[in-house]
């Protein structure tokens, strides 16, 4: 990993409700969740939720995907 990822994701990572958000993420992985189970189960509103999934994406630790509809 280059070090500048490295820093990135270090950095995603230090936040309480981004780190929660990827162990949990860790946890059902491959089949992944939905951001609504995400956010009921760590007790954070969607919009929050959905900023702190923005920067575990942006540093690479996520993928998104949309399923159904």
């Amino acid at each position: 990993m280059e070090p500048s990822a490295a820093v990135s994701a270090l950095s995603a990572l230090a936040h309480e409700s981004r780190l929660r958000a990827f162990r949990l993420l860790v946890r059902v992985a491959p089949e992944g969740i939905p951001a609504g189970a995400i956010a009921e189960q760590l007790g954070v509103a969607p919009p929050t939720l959905s900023f702190h999934l923005s920067h575990l994406v942006r540093a690479g630790l996520i993928e998104s995907r949309r399923v159904g509809r």
